[in-house]
């Protein structure tokens, strides 16, 4: 068994990797008192480590509060990192200024968690899905419009669409607006956070097709993030589990599911449902509610909830460490 420091963990698939997070933390300072000091920090996000190579579907799982959709929003920079750095094709996005960002935007985006929310009720769907073509100068008059049709159909919806407004449209057809919204401009990586948790069962198999078929079509890269294992496994080629802001596990998908390793892993795959009455799981029921990221536990995060903690786990930050090609754990008593 090899040691691997977080630091290094990105850079062990250098080679074809889209992009690079280094020691990424993200802290929301609270402020209190008449002079409105920070007084604590939240510490959202804490030394995280991860690569995604081109045309890779990588899933972050995690229960909520974990961190993943902070993750997902500082690697895009629509909020600011504390610290750690963000190498997208080469270049450590998190020194550039507004004017190169800009630029990268448009190889960058994102797929909002609610469809609703996220679409501005009072333009039509032509116009959100063509606003970006027009603020980066791809596409204007006619041939935004023949690009807003292609888009629509891409996703399965109407090109008649584009003149309806996002209210008149079932959930499911608000997150493919959404979607062809984040294709408008040919992106080349996506963070898809949470795109099917708002949706209804038989909705959400239709929107992970659309996104796998996509994938395969365009060599999509994408990072999407989920708290359902069940949907990661689907679409993802590696996955890579949170708990309190610090990574616990990276494995192959398959991998993963067949032998997992961390036991906060173990608890999560024992509460995805089997398709299958006469098999039957144990489910491992973790104690307790995930603790405050103002005050996270000291050495590992999830001592306080794992079954086979022990003293010395307060004591020892478990380093990410490589139990077999391209698997990752963060615990000092499995193998």
């Amino acid at each position: 068994m090899s040691t691997m420091p977080q630091a290094t963990q990105a850079a062990t698939d250098r080679q074809g990797a889209l992009l690079e997070v280094n020691n990424l933390k993200k802290y929301f300072p609270i402020r209190g008192g008449i002079f409105s000091r920070v007084v604590a920090n939240v510490k959202a996000v804490e030394d995280v480590s991860f690569a995604v190579k081109r045309g890779e579907v990588v899933g972050l799982v995690g229960e909520s509060g974990s961190g993943k959709t902070t993750v997902g929003r500082t690697i895009l920079r629509l909020i600011e990192p504390t610290s750690g750095e963000v190498w997208f094709d080469g270049v450590d996005i998190t020194k550039v200024n507004k004017a190169t960002m800009r630029e990268y935007r448009k190889r960058m985006q994102i797929i909002f968690q609610d469809p609703f929310a996220s679409l501005n009720p009072r333009m039509s769907v032509g116009d959100i899905i063509g606003e970006a073509m027009t603020i980066h100068n791809l596409a204007k008059g006619r041939e935004r419009e023949e690009r807003v049709a292609q888009l629509l159909e891409r996703v399965g919806l109407s090109p008649n669409h584009m003149r309806r407004y996002p209210h008149e449209f079932s959930g499911g057809q608000r997150q493919r607006i959404g979607i062809a919204r984040a294709l408008a401009v040919d992106p080349d990586f996506i963070v898809a956070d949470e795109p099917v948790s708002a949706l209804d069962v038989s909705i959400q198999a239709q929107v992970v097709n659309l996104l796998q078929d996509l994938k395969e079509e365009l060599g999509l890269t994408l990072l999407f993030i989920a708290h359902d294992l069940g949907v990661v496994e689907y679409i993802s080629d590696r996955v890579i589990v949170m708990y309190l802001g610090r990574i616990m596990e990276i494995a192959p998908g398959r991998e993963l599911y067949t032998n997992p390793i961390h036991p906060y892993t173990e608890a999560l795959l024992s509460a995805v449902p089997i398709p299958d009455p006469t098999v039957k799981r144990e489910r491992i029921i973790l104690q307790g509610d995930i603790p405050s990221p103002i005050n996270p536990p000291s050495g590992c995060v999830f001592r306080t909830r794992c079954p086979i903690a022990t003293k010395e786990c307060a004591e020892v930050v478990p380093p990410l460490e490589e139990v077999s090609p391209g698997h990752f754990k963060a615990c000092i008593h499995r193998p």
